[in-house]
């Protein structure tokens, strides 16, 4: 019980301090926008690892959020595969984060991302 507890804790804490911090979608896009408008270019740029940081934190965010949940006894909002095995590109991501009509542009990354994995991955039965 008191395991269920800090776990739950902890996710929650890791929920809360990265939303706070995150970028939003439409930050993410004109990031990722100005780093292929660069081509080659980009290679040496910062906001390459910038946004890969970003994707991870949102993951490591989403999968807190999930734990959390399960610790709850509460059934978890999707089922992706175990961590490093989803077949997700950054492709994948932009064409998802393109696809979110304007005002939902101003999100954060965080919720974009659980919102796209939650679709992506629906639990079965």
């Amino acid at each position: 019980m008191m395991m269920r507890v800090l776990i739950a804790g902890v996710a929650l804490l890791a929920l809360a301090a990265p939303a706070t911090a995150a970028m939003t979608v439409n930050e993410f896009l004109a990031k990722a926008d100005a780093l292929k408008a660069k081509g080659i270019l980009a290679i040496g740029s910062s906001d390459i690892a910038l946004l890969r940081q970003e994707i991870a934190t949102a993951s490591d965010v989403y999968r807190a959020g999930l734990a959390a949940q399960v610790a709850a006894g509460k059934k978890p909002s999707s089922c992706p595969p175990p961590k490093g095995t989803a077949k997700i590109g950054s492709d994948d991501i932009i064409n998802e984060f393109r696809a979110l009509p304007a005002a939902k542009r101003k999100t954060s990354v965080n919720a974009a991302f659980a919102a796209f994995m939650t679709k992506r991955y629906p639990c079965k039965g």
